[in-house]
């Protein structure tokens, strides 16, 4: 049997990315919704602070050789076995000295004392996800996403019921740990299972050939995770856990979109990319199809979401976290940016470009400290996000001009594949955003309580939600139609199974 094709092996990676990321996603919301009604602002602000040493730990677990397999063209299973053990010494190492330090956690956060034996626990989900590295890999080299979604799907559900239990039990920040490290544990079990790969013995000559690009992108992604959770380290360390933890909701669920999507392209097209690499005329043709997939993606529904802010938080919280709703919009417009960064950096690592990541990532931590020392000051969370998307757009300015220097790949049709899907984004969202200021206001008027047709507070909220929502998703589609964008047919003819078999 002949090897199917890159057209249709893209295709069949999309298929099961988005089917992995939909359902994850509608998972993590489930559970999310639940367990942040339950548990308090406090609660989610302590395991927030948490996530930070947990996020460094994680990076350096992987010492970025994970990312110079993916990259390297052919990686042999001495290669992978190398990986394996270097990631294993290090988890261990690392996790040592986290235990004997975490008493110390408590000095950074303003005294609290309940850090420590979370922190405990809680850094054990990172020594357990280390175990599962090769395996992902191989599944992601292999562009073999099956079996990932899988292994999220089952990770999400069992770790969800066993939070939400522990929640309603009354077990406060300790639902959140459980959940985190159940979650790594059900997932590297059904890898290692169903993987059949078992680690050969360590060679210091694989580790050699990986080195050089792993050194940069461990430098790179170090870069990138301080520059990912400072905000947090900075909101814990000046002003409360409450603050941590309205933040890291806002920033927990303006993730969920720009997450879902970045991974689901770094998944899709870098395998594909490494592939073309010596062929400059047909990387640009793919690249310039992976910009204008993404941005026919991206702008809708960041933007989207972040106009239906107000509503979908009254909808899934009541008013609760009503604090968080400026700060989930303005998080989630920088997704977008984000998202691009993340995606002009996979450009860069499937040339090879590593050193020159660390360049950009160095650039992005400086605009960030330089936006937190102008707004800090001002003792407004919102105006320390929004100094927070200014840094990040800046940031995409420099990827772009790095992406477009170093690569054959040039500005101004780098631009133009995003034009025209922002546009029509643009005026969708000032639609969707019209709707969500001037519907619930005309219903409260129509609808009044002495009205056999009252609607409680969250029956408005969620009328106001699904009809923004089908009103944006309309116009954007139609006008897309109406303008003949590629993308549009693109996708039709992919959810109609002419790209790929069932």
């Amino acid at each position: 049997m002949t090897e199917p094709s890159l057209k249709l092996k893209t295709a069949r990676t999309l298929k099961w990315n988005t089917i992995d990321r939909v359902a994850t996603q509608v998972l993590y919301a489930v559970v999310g919704v639940v367990l942040a009604n339950v548990l308090s602002q406090e609660d989610f602000g302590l395991v927030g602070a948490l996530l930070v040493f947990q996020a460094f730990a994680t990076i350096l677990t992987d010492s970025g050789l994970g990312a110079a397999l993916l990259q390297k063209k052919d990686p042999t299973d001495a290669d992978y076995s190398t990986v394996f053990w270097v990631n294993l010494v290090l988890s261990l190492t690392i996790y040592v000295v986290l235990w004997i330090g975490a008493p110390l956690i408590p000095r950074i956060f303003r005294g609290a004392t309940q850090l420590i034996p979370l922190s405990k626990v809680m850094f054990l989900s990172f020594v357990i996800n280390g175990l599962a590295i090769v395996q992902v890999n191989k599944l992601m080299k292999r562009m073999d996403i099956r079996q990932l979604a899988v292994a999220n799907i089952l990770a999400l559900t069992g770790s969800g019921v066993i939070g939400i239990w522990l929640a309603f039990a009354g077990y406060g920040p300790w639902a959140l740990v459980w959940q985190t490290v159940s979650m790594a544990i059900i997932k590297c079990v059904w890898l290692w299972a169903t993987g059949h790969w078992w680690p050969g013995r360590f060679q210091l000559a694989s580790l050699r050939s990986l080195w050089r690009v792993g050194v940069s992108v461990l430098a790179s992604s170090a870069l990138n995770t301080f520059c990912q959770h400072i905000y947090t380290f900075i909101i814990g360390a000046f002003y409360s856990m409450r603050d941590v933890g309205v933040y890291t909701q806002a920033d927990k669920w303006s993730k969920m979109g720009s997450a879902s999507i970045s991974q689901i392209l770094t998944a899709s097209f870098v395998p594909l990319l490494s592939r073309v690499q010596d062929d400059p005329e047909s990387f640009r043709r793919y690249v310039s199809r992976a910009n204008r997939f993404t941005a026919f993606i991206l702008f809708p529904a960041m933007l989207g979401l972040a106009a239906v802010g107000a509503p979908l938080f009254h909808t899934l919280f009541g008013h609760k976290w009503d604090a968080a709703i400026i700060l989930f919009q303005i998080l989630t417009i920088r997704g977008i940016f984000v998202v691009l960064i993340s995606l002009y950096s996979n450009y860069l690592l499937a040339l090879g470009y590593s050193r020159t990541l660390v360049i950009a990532e160095a650039c992005k931590d400086l605009l960030m400290v330089i936006a937190i020392l102008a707004t800090i000051f001002a003792h407004s969370l919102p105006i320390l996000v929004w100094g927070q998307l200014a840094a990040s757009a800046l940031t995409y300015a420099v990827t772009l001009y790095l992406s477009c220097h170093h690569t054959p790949l040039r500005l101004r049709p780098m631009l133009t594949d995003l034009l025209s899907p922002l546009l029509l984004s643009l005026l969708m969202s000032a639609t969707v955003l019209f709707l969500t200021l001037y519907l619930p206001p005309v219903l409260s008027t129509l609808l009044t309580s002495t009205s056999p047709l009252y609607l409680p507070n969250f029956l408005t909220s969620l009328f106001t939600l699904l009809v923004s929502i089908l009103t944006g998703a309309l116009l954007y589609l139609l006008t897309a139609r109406l303008i003949r964008l590629p993308e549009l047919t693109d996708l039709t003819a992919y959810l109609r199974g002419r790209l790929t078999r069932p």
